[in-house]
């Protein structure tokens, strides 16, 4: 070969690797994915379906920012660490979601500067048209970015949105959902369309309802809760057994389809709830009103009713709408301190309410003794003031009187889940002919994850049992946070088996939720906060009435739009607590607390301190006695030269080094002047 062929051979070679492909002349796999960045420009594109993301670097993303959907080439695979590294080909589509940063001028130019983890570039807008926005320089305002051509060091945008002054709660709470693509304000057509929906109960709106306003019901929620979509109702009957009724607001009746205020909700698909305040999905004219089951008043609901022996047998079902007036409004400490002190039994509520107690109890139970797994995470609140400001972190405690609530709202689930899939029938399978319905799925645990556990759990003398099968699996877990409960170990475990966990989301293939041990399994119990439970009770009234099964396309469609909703919602909800417990620590930079090690990565650990589990990022790069590398598959720090290790769960001492609001970061140190 000549010199000068060989040289145009290894041309077109390189040619060839830029165009995607896999060195060796192999075609590269292309994915389409959504682009997840980083402050220093590279990005991750996170591909549907794929375990693994591929990683780009800074120079190969032709311009694309964080959100954008991409097609991206694999143009290099690590086999011993699996790590994928490609380019990006084509823009597919720009985000929707806009940055939010500060509004900055000079002369007749403008831009919006950048703080963010996930956006390294500053955005240039159009001076004249942010200054009739209401835009002001320093101010803090939501941009959407509009393009980024060639030759240009900065993408192009517009300012959607003019937020507020820097520091100032409702300008970061407002900005946390504007960053997420979430509404904080309905539109005043959709107010007034909801406004205009009639209060009153009339002959025709009862048509076809059963009559529940003589029987014993009330409601349980927390103490600030306004919006009041489920209630119990309970009767003895004269054969020993009980006729418990599960009432949920008939939200469906009220939002015909596709009006003004169903557009609305099935677009938003969820409440969202931050820190200081609820977004919700409906107006409140239906959500803190219309449809709340506030005592004293008739409301229009959709039931279960069941007939329960005193041992938790399920008799009878019954499922169909209803109408109800609630007893009694009770918080859950209300309701605790009837379970734990009892009543005089002239009051009829109480009653009801230790007999409930004494039901749930024996469905609990059987819960999980058909496999359900219970993991004992505490849930960690921010109580603030009037201003927003964080006054302190406490755990939220769950005692039997929300376990009351949530085994009956899972009875409620479950029944109506299996009274579509089984066309009616109790105790049956699934039929082949079920219609088309709106299912609450949970897949198995991640196999990898769980041999990663069962190895982990051996480093501490565990034997973890069969884990071959799904239902193994779920006993062997069980088993090993049983053994290691009031261990130092244990919540390093527990944490560990919740990441192997799938996620939950809408399906309208029915395989079951794993997590809980039904086979079949729905939401139908908050219409007023969650759109798939207003698409079940539509489904739900339909098919009562006789009517043919909907069409499948179009409700698999809002299914993964509701799951879509869903994470985007509890993505913000997060951004809320860590924003509060970033702000929560700004004064406590320099003091030393006691933590726990909650999180490994290549790049440092997580700590939580006790007691309030403000989780914190400890860098690598901060420990000064030592060189310290993670190993991924004994999932443990180990230093180089002292050969020290660091594990989940592993208490350590540290110092509250930084905190940066702008950004929701919190950083660490170790204190390591007691280590030799």
């Amino acid at each position: 070969m000549s010199r000068k062929s060989g040289r145009k051979t290894r041309e077109n070679d390189r040619k060839s690797r830029g165009r995607g492909k896999f060195r060796g002349g192999k075609c590269a796999p292309q994915y389409i994915g959504k682009v997840q960045m980083t402050r220093e420009g590279f990005i991750f594109v996170i591909v549907e379906g794929e375990t693994e993301d591929v990683f780009v670097k800074a120079s190969k993303t032709r311009n694309a920012l964080n959100g954008d959907t991409v097609r991206v080439a694999v143009t290099r695979e690590n086999g011993r660490d699996r790590r994928r590294e490609g380019e990006v080909l084509e823009i597919v589509k720009r985000s929707d979601r806009p940055f939010v940063g500060i509004y900055h001028t000079v002369g007749a130019q403008a831009w919006v500067l950048m703080q963010s983890r996930n956006m390294p570039y500053d955005i240039i807008v159009d001076a004249e048209e942010a200054a009739a926005m209401g835009a002001k320089k320093g101010m803090k305002v939501a941009a959407l970015v509009d393009g980024w051509n060639r030759g240009d060091t900065a993408p192009h945008g517009k300012v959607v949105d003019v937020l507020g002054m820097p520091g100032d709660n409702n300008t970061e709470m407002h900005a946390i959902l504007a960053e997420f693509g979430l509404p904080y304000r309905f539109d005043k057509s959709v107010e007034d369309a909801a406004d205009g929906i009639s209060e009153k109960i009339g002959a025709a709106d009862l048509k076809g309802r059963k009559d529940y306003r003589g029987t014993v019901t009330f409601t349980i929620d927390p103490s600030d809760a306004k919006d009041f979509d489920d209630a119990l109702s309970f009767k003895a009957l004269p054969n020993g057994n009980y006729e418990v009724g599960v009432h949920i607001a008939d939200v469906s009746y009220y939002v015909t389809p596709d009006s003004p205020v169903d557009r609305e909700a099935r677009a938003r698909g969820t409440s969202v709830y931050l820190v200081d305040r609820t977004v919700p999905m409906l107006p409140e004219k239906l959500c803190n009103k219309l449809c709340s089951l506030r005592p004293g008043e008739d409301k229009l609901t959709f039931s279960t009713v069941f007939e329960i022996s005193p041992k938790g047998a399920i008799k009878s079902r019954w499922i169909g709408r209803t109408v109800i007036s609630s007893d009694r409004r009770m918080d859950y400490d209300e309701a605790q301190a009837i379970i734990e002190n009892g009543m005089p039994e002239n009051d009829a509520v109480a009653q009801a309410v230790l007999t409930l107690h004494k039901l749930a109890t024996i469905l609990r139970n059987a819960r999980f003794k058909a496999g359900a797994i219970n993991f004992e995470r505490p849930e960690m609140k921010v109580e603030v003031d009037g201003n927003g400001k964080p006054l302190r972190v406490y755990e939220k405690i769950s005692k039997e009187a929300n376990w009351l609530i949530e085994e009956f709202m899972l009875l409620a689930n479950r029944t109506v889940a299996e009274f579509i899939a089984t066309d009616g029938k109790m105790n049956a399978a699934a039929s082949k002919k079920a219609k088309t319905f709106i299912y609450r799925i949970h897949g198995e645990p991640n196999s990898e994850k769980i041999q990663l556990l069962k190895e982990f759990a051996g480093n501490f003398g565990y034997r973890m049992g069969d884990t071959d099968s799904a239902s193994a699996i779920s006993e062997s877990l069980k088993e090993l946070l049983s053994d290691a409960k009031g261990k130092p170990e244990f919540e390093a475990f527990q944490m560990m088996a919740l990441r192997s966990m799938a996620k939950a989301f809408y399906c309208t293939d029915n395989i079951g939720h794993y997590g809980l041990a039904f086979k079949f399994y729905t939401h139908f119990t908050s219409p007023i906060r969650r759109y798939p439970d207003t698409m079940v009770h539509r489904l739900l009234a339909k098919y009562l009435s006789g009517g043919e099964s909907a069409g499948k396309e179009y409700y698999e469609q809002q299914c993964k739009h509701a799951s879509e909703r869903e994470l985007v919602a509890a993505d913000a909800e997060r951004a809320s607590i860590k924003y509060k417990l970033v702000e929560y620590m700004q004064d406590k930079v320099g003091q030393e607390f006691d933590g726990r090690i909650s999180g490994l990565t290549e790049w440092g650990m997580y700590v939580e301190i006790e007691p309030d589990k403000v989780e914190g990022m400890v860098s690598l790069r901060s420990i000064k006695s030592d060189f310290f590398e993670f190993d991924e598959k004994r999932y443990h720090m180990v230093g180089k030269r002292t050969h020290r290790k660091f594990r989940l769960g592993d208490v350590v001492r540290i110092k509250v080094a930084s905190t940066n609001l702008e950004q929701k970061l919190l950083d660490y140190e170790l204190v390591e002047k007691n280590w030799k």
